[in-house]
């Protein structure tokens, strides 16, 4: 058997472990979403004040999202990845608890039709089909205006400006501290600066 890793950070583990307790061993403890209620689900997602990306892809918080479907399920859900968790609205919760459910859900299907029994190759989080993630500079498949991307040590998030923010570009750390008050604060802005 032979096991390689196609992303660049090697950040891939195996793991040998015996029975149900030591498989439990490994288990960083988020809740199963698709096993839970709405108010466990706020419960845990508003247990600490976190950005909505970072609950949304912390295992401890929540189990099996990640990344790429963060984003997806941010878009579906039309949510800043920014807005803190314990600022979330009633109505704001339960979109995104439907919004979780039903990205996995799509996406599961999706896979189970393209690969059926087979183990899936060549597996990738940038997927054409997808609204947002890795769609940087494309058109939102909702209002037509581009996807904007902030980039954090070796991850990224895409969202929509005009579904997700307002209108309100987001600030990545390194180049909006470069910027200061030259910072974009809107998409056109952001089309006249690169315009000249």
């Amino acid at each position: 058997m032979t096991l390689t890793e196609a992303g660049t950070q090697k950040r891939a583990s195996l793991h040998v472990v015996q029975g149900e307790a030591g498989l439990e061993s490994l288990n960083p403890g988020g809740l199963e979403v698709f096993d839970a209620s709405v108010g466990e689900f706020a419960k845990a997602l508003q247990a600490k004040n976190h950005t909505l990306k970072r609950a949304l892809t912390d295992p401890r918080i929540l189990s099996g999202i990640g990344n790429a479907y963060s984003d997806e399920i941010l878009f579906a859900a039309r949510l800043s990845p920014f807005t803190l968790t314990q600022k979330l609205t009633t109505d704001e919760i339960s979109r995104l608890f439907e919004a979780v459910k039903t990205t996995l859900t799509e996406w599961v299907e999706r896979f189970r039709s393209q690969y059926g029994e087979k183990f899936p190759e060549k597996v990738t989080a940038f997927r054409p089909e997808m609204a947002t993630h890795g769609r940087y500079k494309h058109p939102c498949p909702r209002c037509g205006n581009k996807i904007q991307r902030i980039r954090y040590g070796s991850n990224e998030t895409n969202y929509c400006p005009t579904c997700q923010t307002g209108g309100r570009l987001l600030a990545d750390r390194a180049l909006s501290r470069l910027l200061k008050d030259d910072w974009p604060r809107t998409p056109e802005e952001l089309e006249s600066l690169t315009r000249n």
